[in-house]
């Protein structure tokens, strides 16, 4: 795609703002649009332009980036009577960055082609501070040709973009990856409970946590192999993440022992103990073996 196509941005809110606004800087130009007159006379004063309807948007731009809340804001933008639908020309892409269902992306996806529409399911990770930074990831789900169109654009707001496969394979990516974000904070509850019964101050661990995971990637510093089948015999992975499911084990035994003296339960970590070593593809240890 050349930088002298125009950019259309639908949704100023917490984080379509930070991205539209490394838009700004984008050679084609950049259409805004928002409900908010507030929330557009920023960029207009930037030397965006701005109009009133998703539809006036898509009547200007070659690539319309469309972050609203939910499912139901996002049919609307695009099939509703002002919506994108009514006035893009054939083989405009849509991209649409809301964190929707993967089955609402192949839905919009199937109606959007009857037009000669190119969509994409475009959900974004990073959160606004990574938004302002340019350093978000985007997973974009489409067709390889609308994949190439879009990656320069997005290069303005994101410093990681990986083609996750056809429509709905970018917010099926991303549904994933926010499984693991939430149970991750879910554990955090936990293991600040287990700190406060302790006498601790679970401020500090924070700091512990934060400075440890930059350090070792956190989850995802498992996240390496390209399945999870058990592993072979004689697999690169398998005394590595065999030491690793030994270690886990070990240290999950310990806080779950804390937590009984304590009286505090533990779920997430009980779990955690009979399903890491298999979740990692090795079999449990021999001390939680039946």
């Amino acid at each position: 795609m050349t930088g002298d196509a125009r950019i259309g941005f639908i949704g100023l809110g917490a984080m379509g703002a930070p991205m539209a606004t490394r838009l700004l800087t984008w050679p084609g130009g950049l259409t805004v649009c928002d409900v908010r007159p507030e929330a557009v006379q920023p960029y207009t004063e930037a030397g965006a332009t701005a109009v009133r309807s998703p539809a006036e948007v898509a009547a200007q731009a070659a690539v319309v980036s469309v972050a609203v809340v939910d499912d139901a804001q996002v049919r609307d933008v695009l099939t509703g009577p002002d919506g994108v639908l009514r006035s893009a020309a054939p083989e405009t892409v849509v991209a649409v960055h809301s964190t929707i269902s993967d089955r609402t992306a192949e839905q919009l996806g199937a109606e959007c082609a009857t037009h000669g529409v190119e969509f994409v399911d475009a959900p974004v990770s990073g959160g606004a501070p990574g938004a302002q930074r340019g350093a978000l990831a985007v997973l974009v789900g489409g067709s390889d040709a609308a994949f190439e169109r879009v990656r320069p654009p997005f290069g303005c707001f994101a410093d990681l973009i990986v083609h996750a496969g056809p429509v709905g394979a970018g917010t099926r990516m991303k549904l994933a990856r926010n499984l693991l974000h939430f149970i991750a904070f879910t554990a955090a509850t936990e293991a600040q409970r287990l700190a406060e019964a302790a006498g601790l101050d679970i401020t500090t661990l924070g700091k512990v946590v934060r400075h440890s995971d930059a350090v070792t990637g956190g989850p995802g510093a498992i996240m390496l192999r390209d399945r999870t089948a058990p592993i072979e015999q004689g697999d690169f992975w398998l005394p590595i993440l065999r030491h690793v499911r030994d270690l886990g084990e070990k240290d999950l035994a310990l806080a779950l022992e804390l937590g009984a003296r304590l009286d505090v339960p533990l779920p997430l970590a009980e779990l955690a103990l009979h399903h890491l070593g298999p979740g990692l593809g090795v079999p449990l240890s021999e001390r939680q073996s039946p």
